[in-house]
Order: C-alpha cells, then structure tokens, then sequence
C-alpha cells in the first residue's frame, strides 16, 4: 500500500470523555484531504460470571440512543497510563458491587475504526465475591441483572441487545469457555 501522510491536525473541540481533531492528509493519489479524528482514552470492560454460571449485566440510559441499554459492566480509563485491568476491575466493582482478585483479558476490540481511535479490552472475572454496595459515578444509574448465556446469546441474535463491546465479551466468552 502507498503511503499516506499527515500534514496537520487541527482540535476542533475538547470534550470531557473525547476530543474532536480534524487532520489534513496527502493520500497516494496526491489529493490533500481533510478527515475527522475522534481521540478517547481507551476502556475496559468485563463479562463477571457468577458462582451459578450467570453473567452479571448493567441496564443504563444512553443519551447517543435515547434509550436503556443492557451491557456488561465497561468504562473509560482514568487516565491513558492506566492499566485496562485495573480498570476492569475498578469498574465491576462501581457498577454492580462485586469484586474479583484477577481478571484474564479475552479480546481487543476498536469500536469505530474509521474515524475514532477507542480500544476497550475485554476482560473475565470469575470468582466474584461481596456483593455489596455500587459506586456509582453522579451521572450514573445502573441497574444489575444476571442472564444465563443462552439468555444474552438469543437477545443478541433478536437486535436486543446491540452494544458492539458487549456482544463481543459474551460471544467470545462463549465460544471460548462453554
């Protein structure tokens, strides 16, 4: 493939979860065109399976959608240096009150690679203790539920649920572990 070079990026808009560039690039034809960047500091998420084999889910409103949606428990890094188990541990611990010692990462996934960098890894906990008490950021609400596999596999297969991070964690759970 022939090169394509970066000859500026411009931010456009600084946002509290995402920052907006817009970047002037030659491709190999010799056109300089303009293409959007959208820059986040990646996330982590877990598929948290319980002692009875069910996978804890948050249900939570998205304002993208106007809607809830069901999901495994996920969140953005503290910062880009923050390592994505940490993160994924921190996170089952805030949205549903369980903790684990160890979390094993199973897939990477890149959420919109034609215009946003966002990696989330994808991780497992098993072995989850002390249902407690959520920690909720103050602009969250979450309610948690537990589904067998067969349950989230047929609500992915049916579009009810259609968040790319969490089809992903389930299907790849399920692929490599059932």
């Amino acid at each position: 493939m022939e090169e394509i070079k970066r000859i500026k990026r411009e931010l456009v808009a600084k946002g509290a979860i995402i920052d907006y560039y817009q970047d002037t690039m030659q491709i190999p034809n010799g056109n300089v065109v303009k293409w959007d960047l959208i820059d986040h500091k990646g996330a982590a998420a877990v598929v948290a399976v319980r002692e009875d084999g069910k996978l804890l889910m948050v249900r939570q409103y998205r304002n993208a959608l106007g809607r809830e949606t069901l999901e495994i428990p996920a969140g953005g890094l503290n910062g880009r240096d923050e390592p994505t188990a940490e993160a994924a541990i921190r996170e089952l611990s805030e949205e549903t009150g369980y903790s684990c010692d160890k979390v094993e990462l199973i897939n990477t996934i890149y959420t919109t690679v034609a215009f946003c960098n966002e990696k989330i890894d994808i991780y497992l906990a098993r072995g989850l203790k002390n249902p407690g008490r959520q920690h909720l950021d103050e602009d969250e609400y979450v309610n948690v539920e537990a589904y067998t596999v067969d349950e989230l596999k047929q609500m992915i297969f049916e579009c009810k649920i259609q968040d790319s991070k969490t089809i992903c964690g389930i299907l790849t759970y399920a692929a490599r572990y059932l």
